[in-house]
């Protein structure tokens, strides 16, 4: 706690760093004249650095800047790098992850995306081969072939979600030789906040056994009938819909059932589903509907999250929402979170433009420490301050007025919105007033590295939902830094001030000029949502409000949201850690029966007579299949059982005891069982004439979007005690 407190976010010193870079530059003549680059060792890293900036000024026309060298240095010691947008964050990365590999470590740079994935793989390809370092990268079509070559190689690229899904499918390998993921070693992180903070959370699943979805068509249809304040009310951060006692009534006589019969609780849940899905997920904000299919939005990127669903049943109640046939579900066989996913490495860094923000729960959750990496030139971009108006139509009134008078000028310009609905929007009001925006949105966001490129053009005016990790520099067109650099303009705060900070550092790379400044309403979703009891100041007489409560309010309502989010991350941790630790006793005892002989001595002294009957030539491996099967069938049911001992556990804080407490002591007894489970199972098959070793016959991989409501007996819980507190 001491060492917390005395430590200043982004605090890590960096005159060591430095020392070595002036020794690197000393050696920068010498090394210039070598025909052939040695391949440098990392007992001396003022000489790797140099070797380094060498050979990637010859392989691929950059030479690092200081501050990149300063940023590998900061990897290579095991921080988290912050360095701007524009600063060369890529290449540094690759240089850290060369230096990694030449100390014997096998590297993964794990991105956000495969476009991200395969571009710095392939651009940075010559660069690793001049230090004699093998490179490659996986993407969501690789095959198992092409996936095993490149993690074969001393640095492999690749999205988050493909190395999860990777290591979900080797868990279940019953051949030692299908397993194609190497042991963790090095996870290089790019865009870090984003994958260790606002992903951390993310479980990626392995499923099998597919069935039909199995919504409730009717239910979609009933709560559309309902009206909001009379039959339901949203609570002020629109995180939970709890039905009025009129509401209740009405529904009661709809269906004619009772829906608090806590014995009969199937009807109350369908319908919280049903109403969470119509009243708080919004089509084209939280999910756009393509190819026939709901397609989740990322929130902190503005993408269509490529594999990612809800919970089967809020799922299955967004697509009868939107009259879409159910999508298939299954049993779960295994998942893991990002967050614990990233926890199995032995050496975890990473770098990003925005880290001292999350500095706390970087150290709290992977004990990693932030270096603040200076730019290479001072940035001279001009950051005004926010225009708050009192309601959403003055705001866009006067949004549009700038973009109009901004763009008179040549002056490019990019507008960053909040969703894929006020992006489009924005974009109608622009072209009645004879403008042609470009949208970038999660409805085209394949096209997203040509528009971003284009956006520093002159007369460019751009539109785009969320720009980090976009992994495209802007570049500014000619006679553009004359007018002023690039403008960004942000029609709205977001809930976490880091992706507002990401918007501005779009503008005013490497020492360009450029301009910033965000539009605020006091009816935005954050204000509303976050801070919904504090009165707002009034406007003065040409719209604005400029008393200094205004942005005391704008950023009170962001720190609100940022604690809530960070209270979210640490509950969700506090369930899971219990769980990642029984995955990894399952997993010791998995490997040693998959590479060993365990199972063979487990069951030849459980019954010799049986073990002597049997084939010599095909007995062990059949004891290793049997005991396989039966850690898998019991580690799902385990699965299982967790999953619904957490939905219903929070009714035990009416009880006053202590959920979290409760949970852990029935996973903790139920683990135990698990174990003597698994050998009555297996004794049990090694004894049938012919055991049932079937597994699924197909299995499929996704993300599940923690569900941002809470699980369904919380939400029936708050509205039980909400009904109490009325009567």
């Amino acid at each position: 706690m001491i060492r917390n407190l005395l430590d200043r976010p982004g605090g890590v010193p960096l005159t060591p760093y430095l020392k070595t870079v002036k020794a690197a530059n000393g050696r920068a003549d010498r090394i210039a004249k070598l025909d052939e680059l040695p391949v440098p060792t990392m007992d001396d890293l003022a000489e790797f650095c140099a070797v380094a900036r060498e050979a990637a000024d010859r392989t691929l026309g950059l030479r690092p800047y200081d501050v990149q060298l300063l940023g590998t240095l900061a990897l290579l010691d095991g921080k988290v790098a912050e360095m701007a947008t524009g600063e060369g964050k890529t290449l540094s990365g690759a240089m850290a992850a060369a230096g990694h590999a030449l100390q014997g470590r096998r590297v993964h740079v794990i991105s956000v995306n495969d476009y991200l994935a395969r571009r710095d793989a392939e651009w940075m390809g010559p660069f690793y081969e001049a230090l004699g370092v093998s490179v490659g990268w996986i993407g969501q079509n690789s095959t198992p072939e092409e996936r095993r070559a490149a993690y074969a190689k001393d640095v492999t690229y690749g999205p988050v979600s493909e190395i999860g899904f990777d290591v979900l499918r080797d868990r279940l390998r019953t051949d030692a030789s299908e397993i194609i993921v190497p042991a963790p070693e090095v996870a290089l992180i790019d865009e870090a906040d984003s994958v260790l903070v606002d992903e951390a959370r993310v479980p990626l699943v392995m499923a099998g056994s597919t069935d039909p979805g199995n919504a409730v068509p009717e239910m979609a249809a009933l709560v559309r009938q309902l009206v909001r304040g009379y039959h339901y009310e949203i609570d002020e951060q629109a995180r939970n819909v709890y039905l009025t006692p009129k509401g209740a009534d009405s529904v009661e006589n709809l269906l004619g059932v009772e829906l608090y019969d806590e014995h009969e609780p199937g009807t109350l849940i369908e319908l919280n589903l049903a109403l969470h899905a119509h009243s708080l997920l919004a089509r084209d904000v939280d999910y756009i509907v393509r190819d026939g299919k709901v397609q989740l939005i990322n929130p902190s990127r503005g993408r269509v999250a490529l594999l990612q669903r809800w919970p089967d049943g809020l799922q299955a109640a967004v697509e009868a929402k939107e009259a879409l046939p159910p999508s298939e579900k299954g049993e779960i066989l295994d998942s893991i979170t990002v967050q614990g996913l990233i926890r199995r490495y032995p050496h975890i860094c990473g770098m990003t433009g925005t880290a001292v923000a999350v500095s706390e729960q970087l150290g709290e959750f992977y004990g990693l420490k932030v270096a603040v990496i200076p730019p290479n030139r001072p940035c001279v971009r001009q950051d005004e301050p926010d225009r708050i108006y009192p309601t959403v139509p003055d705001k866009d009134a006067a949004l549009v007025e700038e973009i109009q008078a901004a763009h008179a000028t040549g002056r490019p310009i990019l507008i960053g919105t909040l969703d894929v609905a006020e992006s489009e929007n924005l974009a109608k009001l622009l072209q009645r007033r004879g403008l042609e925006p470009v949208v970038l949105n999660a409805k085209n966001d394949a096209e997203e590295a040509g528009i971003i490129a284009r956006a520093g053009e002159r007369d460019a005016i751009t539109v785009s939902t969320q720009m980090a990790g976009r992994g495209t520099d802007i570049r500014l067109g000619e006679g553009v830094a004359e007018l002023g650099g690039l403008y960004v303009i942000g029609s709205g705060r977001h809930a976490s001030s880091r992706l507002d900070d990401q918007l501005r550092g779009r503008a005013g790379r490497q020492g360009d000029p450029g301009g910033s400044v965000f539009y605020v309403s006091t009816q935005d979703d954050l204000i509303t949502q976050f801070v919904p009891d504090e009165r707002p100041p009034a406007a003065d007489a040409d719209g604005l409000v400029r008393h200094r409560r205004g942005a005391y309010l704008v950023g009170h309502a962001q720190r609100v949201a940022e604690g809530v989010n960070l209270e979210i991350h640490r509950n969700t941790w506090r369930y899971t850690r219990l769980l990642e630790h029984q995955r990894e006793l399952i997993l010791e005892w998995r490997d040693k029966v998959l590479h060993g002989n365990a199972a063979a001595t487990a069951l030849s002294s459980a019954d010799p007579e049986r073990w002597a009957d049997m084939p010599e030539e095909s007995r062990e491996e059949t004891a290793r299949q049997i005991v396989l099967h039966a850690i898998d069938r019991c580690w799902t049911e385990h699965l299982a059982f967790l999953t619904d001992l957490r939905e219903g556990i929070h009714l035990r804080a009416l009880g006053r005891m202590s959920p979290i407490d409760e949970f852990h002591r029935e996973a903790v007894a139920e683990y135990k069982s698990l174990l003597a489970e698994v050998e009555r199972r297996s004794l049990e098959s090694f004894e049938a004439p012919e055991p049932d070793l079937q597994r699924p016959t197909a299995t499929w991989t996704y993300l599940v979007q923690d569900n941002p409501f809470g699980t369904e007996w919380d939400r029936i819980l708050k509205r039980v005690t909400a009904a109490a507190r009325r009567g």
